[in-house]
């Protein structure tokens, strides 16, 4: 069962308890459509076995390429070079190592020494997969596919780059020249020492509109302790021009898919991490796009290779992202990056989106400011919470103490008028207004916690600055607790508070005894396998909860039935008559 899943029906459960509390006893997610108009197959391509391309896809609109082709004066001239031998080419700055080939450029390896691998004991975090090529580049050219692996390039400067922090942007130049054909090719990567985007460059000398196909490679490698959660996270993702983003989990893939364009982005993304292509800058006022995307499964594995086509063109530029999903990195990007990795079901999302982002702020706000550990910070904002919704707890309550006041008279009421619906509603609403209560009262104002609760179950799933981070026992607050304490503690705490109220209610009711025994296990059940910090949080609201739900119970058991009189319906009866009596007769 998915996760997402089991918060739904615990969150689904927790409202009907609360909602049904007051009558039961007193108190009473399609595959966007892909339009074919707006992207093309190059007819005239031959099967290219090497790239397992079928053929390219080309962004195009009513009146001809959506993206258009840089003109011949922009190809730089690339010099001719003599091939090279097989060697590995290093960039490296405080938040960042790449290693390329220098036969085509290829990705290798790609470090990030601020983030910890949890499966390969202290190292940094790994995302390209070990044995395999990232960011693998291909020229289409009539019926021809040039692979530029096959080819050893010159590389400058020679021995890598080094940034350190406030250093300018460097560029690393690959190039490589056929004398016999006069063909020249060169691949520019701009890299700057603290951010995660490096824009890419390649231009081509001798080649006639070389459409340029560049392969992200196989996934991103595993790096989280739970390689089961992580291998459901992983996806594919793009954001179509006209259909939106759409995410494809790797382990469906089964079948080569062929999914035309044009993209604003194109991406790999697991749990905490990604791999974006953006088309960088072309045409001054002219808009430019991605065009389709190849996906190839990988048998036996849970990962899938994907390959982006780029207009044709001699001069391709585009940009690579390759790095946390660092919320405020990604929005800077544009074109919605930032929901790469959305929250929950579509239609959970406008809702949800809000309640993360100011949550993670707060979060982060009392860590940095109070310095903290983020276990400690889950504590105090449970606590906070808790005392923030005070006052709407005890309306709440106080609303379900009038609840069972008049519990007498609406009983009345539903005898003497059930044959006459029309009259029953009227005089329950007369009953109301009299005495000042709303049946609905005493629930509405505990709903507010829940999408809280919603919104923190998604901030474990895939926010970085909580994942891998220790608290006591606990090796990472955003997998579940390896000893399973936290949900014990939590369906104690639920069962505590549930015994407080059921101590203070005037007569012993079935129902709610039931409720106190099953639900805390029934929740521990399902929070079982949350993450840690959530079960953390739960559990500190409900003991911050403890107070006022004595307070509740005293007040409860003061509460006495007002008494009918013989009249329903007719305004004050009971003491209250009584009262009314007296004070006439004097």
């Amino acid at each position: 069962m998915r996760t997402e899943f089991r918060l739904l029906v615990a969150v689904a459960l927790m409202v009907l308890v609360m909602v049904g509390t007051n009558f039961l006893f007193p108190p009473v997610e399609p595959d966007p459509s892909l339009s074919a108009d707006s992207v093309g197959l190059a007819e005239g391509l031959p099967p290219a076995a090497d790239t397992g391309l079928p053929g390219a896809l080309l962004p195009q609109d009513e009146e001809g390429p959506a993206t258009s082709a840089v003109p011949d004066s922009a190809a730089q001239e690339v010099e001719t070079t003599p091939a090279a031998p097989r060697r590995e080419v290093v960039v490296e700055s405080p938040i960042y190592r790449y290693v390329f080939s220098n036969y085509g450029a290829a990705l290798e390896a790609l470090e990030l020494p601020q983030f910890k691998s949890l499966v390969s004991g202290n190292g940094p975090v790994q995302l390209v997969p070990p044995g395999t090529e990232s960011m693998v580049n291909r020229l289409v050219v009539g019926q021809d596919t040039v692979d530029l692996t096959q080819f050893g390039f010159e590389v400058e400067p020679a021995d890598g780059l080094t940034l350190a922090e406030g250093d300018s942007a460097r560029t690393l130049t690959f190039t490589y020249g056929d004398p016999a054909s006069g063909v020249g090719i060169a691949l520019d990567y701009t890299f700057r020492p603290d951010d995660y985007v490096v824009d890419v460059t390649t231009r081509a000398v001798g080649l006639d509109r070389p459409m340029l196909v560049t392969t992200l490679g196989h996934g991103l490698a595993f790096n989280d302790a739970d390689s089961a959660q992580e291998a459901r996270a992983m996806a594919y993702v793009g954001n179509h021009l006209s259909d939106g983003i759409n995410a494809e989990p790797l382990r469906k893939v089964d079948t080569p898919t062929l999914v035309e364009g044009p993209f604003e982005w194109v991406a790999f993304k697991s749990r905490y991490f990604v791999q974006a292509v953006l088309p960088g800058v072309g045409v001054p006022d002219e808009e430019v796009y991605l065009g389709g995307i190849l996906v190839s499964p990988e048998p036996g594995d849970s990962r899938a290779r994907i390959a982006v086509t780029h207009a044709p063109s001699e001069v391709t530029r585009f940009q690579l992202y390759m790095g946390p999903q660092d919320y405020g990195r990604l929005q800077a990007l544009g074109a919605d990056l930032e929901e790469v990795n959305p929250y929950g079901w579509r239609f959970f999302r406008p809702v949800v989106r809000p309640f993360v982002g100011a949550i993670v702020w707060a979060l982060t706000f009392l860590h940095e400011n109070l310095h903290l550990s983020y276990g400690w910070v889950l504590i105090l904002f449970g606590i906070l919470l808790r005392v923030l919704l005070w006052p709407l707890y005890m309306k709440a309550m106080r609303s379900q103490l009038k609840n069972m006041a008049v519990q007498p008279l609406l009983k009345e009421i539903q005898t003497k008028y059930k044959d006459n619906p029309e009259r029953l509603q009227k005089e329950m609403m007369k009953l109301y207004k009299e005495h000042g209560f709303n049946p609905l009262g005493g629930c509405l104002p505990m709903l507010l916690p829940w999408p809280v609760l919603i919104a923190l179950f998604f901030v474990f799933q895939n926010t970085i600055e909580l994942r891998g981070v220790p608290f006591l026992w606990i090796p990472d607050l955003s997998a579940k607790d390896p000893l399973y304490l936290l949900p014990i503690f939590l369906a104690v705490s639920m069962f505590l508070l549930q015994w407080i109220s059921l101590r203070s209610m005037p007569e012993s009711n079935p129902q709610m005894r039931l409720m106190m025994w099953f639900m805390p296990l029934f929740f521990g059940f399902i929070f079982l396998n949350f993450p840690a910090g959530l079960n953390l949080y739960y559990a500190a609201m409900n003991i911050a909860t403890i107070p006022q739900q004595v307070i509740v119970a005293r007040e409860r058991k003061k509460v006495k039935p007002i008494k009918t009189g013989g009249s329903a319906g007719g305004g004050s009866s009971g003491p209250e008559k009584k009262k009314k009596g007296a004070k006439s007769s004097a």
